[in-house]
C-alpha cells in the first residue's frame, strides 16, 4: 500500500506530520507562555488566595502572597493585587474590604521604605503590621476587643509573617527561569504549603457533592507519592490535610485520610499508577468507615475523580517533577549528567594543558633539531676569522692581495688552521709552511688565532649547554604532557558495560547458587581489572577468594583476587566484594645498613616505592661524606624521587629533574649518588638507572649477572645523560643493590668484583634479609670489625605469584 503512494504525496504526508508536531509545540509553548511568562499563573493563585480563609475569620494568605510578588516580581504586583481583590470579593464583601485595606497598608509601607536595606527582613514586618492594622480597625468599630479577638488578631499577623518566608522559597519555583537542578527538603515542604493554601481558596466549590479541595488535595498526594515515595507522600498528606482542616473543621478527619493514603501509595509505588491508586482507595475506605456513612460515597467519588486525573496525567510530567525530588531515578540521572558534564569539562581542560606542554616541548626540540647545523658552523667560522682579520689584516699592506686577489686560498688556509687549533693541537709543519709562505705576518696571525680560540671554545661550550638545557626542558615538558594526558583519560573513564563477560559472570554465580544482588564492571584491561559486586550469603565462609575469584580468573583468563571485602554480620546480609588483577610476580626485600664507625646516623638512605600500575621501585642514595649532612643529601634525593615518580613522570625525566633541583637549589656543594631499580611486576622486567652508584648483581642459580653504568653523582653538573640498563628477571632471581661502602669496603681484596660474586654465590639461604645481613657481616669482618664508611645493601627476591585457589570453570557456553 505504502509503495503505491506517489513520492510527491509521501512528501506532502511527511510535511503534514511535521506541521502537526509544530502545532503541538506551539500550543504547548503558548500555554506555558500564557501561564508563566505573562503571569496568568500568579493571577490565578492570587484569586484563590484572596478567597482563602481559615478558622472562619483568619485570612493571612493574600497579603503574604502580595508581599512575595512585590519582592520577587514587582512588575506583576499591580495585576496580582487586582486578582486578589477579585477573589476576596467573590468570597464576601467584608473579606474584600479587609483584604483591600491590608494590601493598601502594605503597599504604603513597602513603597515608603523601598530603598531600605535588608528587604527580606523588613517585608515580613510590614506584612505583620498591614495584617493586624485593618483587623484591629474592624474589631474596634464593633466595640471593645475581647481576649479571643486579640488572640485571632495576633495569630493572623504571625501566620502572615511566617507565610511570607514560606512563599519566598516556593514562589520562585513557579518562575519559567529555574536554574537550580534539585529541590531541598525545605523547598518541597514550602511548595506543599503553597499548594494547600491555594486549595483552601476552592472550599465551597462542589460537583455532585464532591469538593474541589478534596479532589485536588488527593490528586497532589497521589502525584507526589508516586514520584517521591512514602516519605514525600505522607508529608504532603499531613500538611495539606492540616491546612484544609483549619479552613473547614469538618475536614479534620481528612488529614488522617490524606496522610495514610500518601504513606500507603508511596509504599505501593512499585505497582506503578495502579498501586498508588489502590493505596488511596484503601485509605479512603479505612478512614471513611469511622465517619458518617453518608459521607463515604462522596469521599469515594472524590478519590475516584482524583485517580482519574492521576491516570490521565502525562508521563512527561512525572519525569519532569522527578528531576527535582531527591531519591528518584530521574534525580540520580540528572546528577550523573551534571557530574559527567563537569568531568568532560575538566578532562577537556586538562587535555588542553597537555597539548600546550607538548607544543612547548616540540618548540624546544625543534629549536635543537633545525637542519642548519652546517650553516651555523659556517657562520661561526666566518665570525671567528673576521675577529682575527680585524686585529691583524686590517692594517697589513698585503690586505688587498690576500683577501681580494687570493680570497679562496687565504680563507682555506686560515680555516684549516682554525680546525687544527680547535682540536687542541698545533698546526702541522706543512700547513705552517704553506701559511708562512702565503702571509707576511703569519706569526702574529697565529698568536691572534690562539687568543681568539679560547673565546670561541667558551662560546661553543655555552652554546652546547644551552642546547642541553633545551633538551632537558623539552624532556620535562613532554613528561608533564604525558602525565596530564593520562590524567585526562582517567577522568573520562566511566563504568563500562561489558555485556558478554557480565552474562558469563552472572550465569556462573547463579549456577553455583550464589545470590548476586549487584554487579559493576568498571574495567577489564589486562592487568588492571576492576570489578565490584554485592552478594548475599547466609553464612559467609570466604566464598569471595575461594569461589568467586577463581571463577572470574577463568572467565577473564588472568589471575583475579579479592582487593576489598565488607562482610555483613547478619545472616542473609549483603556483602560487598571488590576484585582486581593480581600481579604475576611479587617482591620480597631485605635491607642491612651500618653507619661509619658504628654511629647512629648513616649518610646512606634507601627506600622502596609502590608506583602503581604494577611497578615496584627500589632505590639507594649515598650522600657526600658521612653523618647528618650526608644523610640529609641522600634523604632529600629519595624524597624528591618518590614524589616525582608517583606523579607518573618517566624515571629518566624524574632523575634529571632531581639533578637540576639539587644543583640549582643551593650554592653549597651538595652531591648524592642514586641507584634505582624499577621492576614491572607483570613481566619481571627491570630498568636500572645508576647515577654515580656502584654495580648491582643478579643471582640466578649459580649464575651471577653484573649491572653497572658510568655517571657522575647528582648535583655536580647541571646536565648529564642518564644511562638506562634493562634486564629480564625470572622467578627466584635475587637482586642485590649496594652502596660504595659495601662494594669498596673489603680490605686486602684486590678484585672486589670477583670477591663479592663469590661471597654471594656461596650464601646458601635465599631469604633476602638473611642475605643482606650476611653480606654486610662479611665486609665488616674483612676489616676486623671496623666500619670505615657508611654501608647499605638491599636484596630483593622475585617470586611467582601463585594463587591460593585454582580457577574454576565458569560454564561460559551457557552465557551464549
Amino acid at each position: 500500500m505504502i509503495d503505491s503512494i506517489p513520492r510527491a504525496d509521501t512528501k506532502a504526508f511527511g510535511q503534514e506530520v511535521k506541521n502537526i508536531h509544530k502545532v503541538k509545540r506551539k500550543i504547548s509553548t503558548g500555554v506555558k507562555g500564557i501561564l508563566l511568562e505573562k503571569g496568568w499563573l500568579f493571577f490565578i493563585v492570587g484569586f484563590l488566595l484572596g478567597r482563602a480563609v481559615i478558622l472562619s475569620v483568619v485570612s493571612p494568605f493574600a497579603v503574604a502572597f502580595l508581599a512575595t510578588i512585590w519582592f520577587v516580581h514587582k512588575e506583576k504586583a499591580a495585576k496580582v493585587m487586582l486578582a486578589i481583590i477579585a477573589g476576596a470579593l467573590s468570597f464576601s464583601v467584608n473579606q474584600g474590604v479587609f483584604i483591600t485595606l491590608a494590601m493598601i497598608v502594605f503597599i504604603f509601607l513597602a513603597g515608603l521604605f523601598k530603598n531600605a536595606k535588608n528587604q527580606q527582613v523588613i517585608i515580613p514586618l510590614f506584612v505583620f503590621l498591614s495584617t493586624i492594622a485593618p483587623r484591629l480597625f474592624f474589631y474596634s468599630m464593633a466595640g471593645q476587643l475581647t481576649s479571643y479577638e486579640w488572640m485571632l488578631l495576633f495569630v493572623e499577623g504571625v501566620l502572615g509573617t511566617v507565610l511570607v518566608l514560606i512563599f519566598m522559597q516556593s514562589i520562585p519555583l513557579l518562575s519559567p527561569k529555574r536554574y537550580k537542578p534539585t529541590l531541598k527538603n525545605e523547598e518541597i515542604v514550602c511548595m506543599i504549603i503553597l499548594i494547600a493554601s491555594i486549595l483552601t481558596g476552592t472550599i465551597g466549590w462542589e460537583v455532585y457533592d464532591a469538593s474541589f479541595e478534596q479532589i485536588f488535595s488527593r490528586y497532589f498526594v497521589l502525584l507526589l507519592a508516586f514520584v517521591g515515595g512514602a516519605a514525600v507522600g505522607s508529608t504532603v498528606g499531613v500538611v495539606a490535610g492540616l491546612i484544609l482542616s483549619l479552613a473547614n473543621v469538618a475536614n479534620l478527619y481528612q488529614m488522617s485520610l490524606l496522610a495514610f493514603s500518601g504513606l500507603l501509595g508511596g509504599l505501593l509505588k512499585e505497582g506503578k499508577k495502579v498501586g498508588v491508586s489502590v493505596g488511596l482507595l484503601v485509605g479512603t475506605f479505612l478512614v471513611g468507615i469511622y465517619g458518617d456513612a453518608s459521607s463515604l460515597v462522596p469521599s469515594i467519588m472524590e478519590s475516584s475523580i482524583a485517580i482519574l486525573f492521576f491516570i490521565l496525567t502525562p508521563a512527561s510530567w512525572f519525569k519532569r517533577l522527578s528531576r527535582y525530588i531527591p531519591g528518584t531515578e530521574e534525580y540520580t540521572n540528572e546528577q550523573e549528567q551534571y557530574l559527567q558534564k563537569v568531568r568532560n569539562v575538566t578532562a577537556k581542560r586538562v587535555e588542553q594543558f597537555s597539548d600546550v606542554f607538548e607544543a612547548l616541548s616540540k618548540s624546544f626540540t625543534n629549536a635543537e633539531e633545525l637542519p642548519q647545523e652546517e650553516m651555523d658552523r659556517k657562520r661561526e667560522t666566518d665570525f671567528f676569522l673576521s675577529q682575527v682579520t680585524e686585529k691583524t689584516c686590517q692594517s697589513c699592506f698585503m690586505k688587498n692581495k690576500c683577501w681580494q686577489q687570493q680570497f679562496d686560498k687565504t680563507y682555506s688556509l686560515m680555516e684549516d688552521m682554525k680546525d687544527e687549533l680547535e682540536e687542541g693541537k698545533e698546526p702541522n709543519r706543512k700547513l705552517n709552511r704553506d701559511f708562512a709562505n702565503h702571509c707576511v705576518k703569519s706569526k702574529k696571525v697565529m698568536d691572534t688565532m690562539k687568543e681568539e680560540m679560547s673565546f670561541f671554545e667558551a662560546n661553543q661550550k655555552l652554546k652546547k649547554q644551552v642546547m642541553e638545557s633545551k633538551r632537558f626542558v623539552a624532556d620535562q615538558l613532554q613528561g608533564v604532557s604525558e602525565v596530564m594526558e593520562n590524567f585526562a583519560k582517567e577522568i573520562l573513564k566511566e563504568r563500562q558495560h561489558h555485556e558478554n563477560q557480565e552474562i558469563q559472570i552472572v550465569n556462573a554465580l547463579n549456577h553455583m547458587g550464589i545470590a548476586l544482588e549487584k554487579l559493576d564492571i568498571y574495567r577489564l584491561d589486562k592487568g588492571n581489572v576492576d570489578i565490584e559486586m554485592t552478594v548475599s550469603f547466609y553464612d559467609y565462609r570466604g566464598e569471595g577468594p575461594k569461589l568467586i575469584a577463581p571463577v572470574l580468573s577463568d572467565i577473564l583468563n588472568e589471575m583475579i583476587i579479592v582487593k576489598q571485602e565488607e562482610i555483613s554480620p547478619f545472616p542473609n546480609g549483603y556483602c560487598y566484594l571488590a576484585f582486581g588483577s593480581a600481579k604475576e610476580f611479587i617482591i620480597e626485600t631485605g635491607v642491612a645498613n651500618a653507619a661509619k664507625g658504628g654511629g647512629l646516623i648513616s649518610g646512606d638512605s634507601f627506600t622502596t616505592i609502590e608506583l602503581g600500575a604494577g611497578k615496584y621501585a627500589m632505590a639507594i642514595s649515598d650522600g657526600m661524606g658521612n653523618g647528618k649532612r650526608a644523610h640529609e643529601e641522600s634523604g632529600e634525593t629519595l624524597r624528591l624521587l618518590q614524589q616525582i615518580l608517583q606523579t607518573g613522570i618517566p624515571e629518566k625525566v624524574a632523575i634529571k629533574s632531581i639533578n637540576s633541583i639539587l644543583s640549582l637549589r643551593s650554592t653549597d656543594e651538595m652531591y648524592a649518588t642514586l641507584d634505582l631499580a624499577v621492576i614491572n611486576l607483570h613481566n619481571a622486567f627491570v630498568r636500572f638507572l645508576k647515577i654515580g652508584s656502584t654495580p648491582s648483581f643478579i643471582k640466578r642459580g649459580e649464575q651471577m649477572i653484573k649491572i653497572e653504568a658510568s655517571n657522575l653523582p647528582m648535583g655536580i653538573i647541571q646536565e648529564f645523560d642518564v644511562d638506562i640498563v634493562s634486564e629480564q628477571l625470572k622467578a627466584e632471581d635475587l637482586l642485590i643493590m649496594m652502596s660504595d661502602g659495601i662494594f669498596d669496603g673489603p680490605k686486602h681484596v684486590e678484585n672486589t668484583d670477583v670477591w663479592l660474586k663469590r661471597k654471594i654465590r656461596e650464601i646458601c639461604t635465599d631469604d633476602p634479609q638473611e642475605i643482606a645481613d650476611l653480606l654486610l657481616e662479611e665486609v665488616v669482618r674483612t676489616r676486623s670489625g671496623a666500619i670505615e664508611d657508611d654501608m647499605t645493601v638491599m636484596v630483593a627476591k622475585i617470586k611467582q605469584n601463585t594463587p591460593q585457589w585454582a580457577s574454576i570453570p565458569a560454564y561460559a557456553k551457557e552465557a551464549q
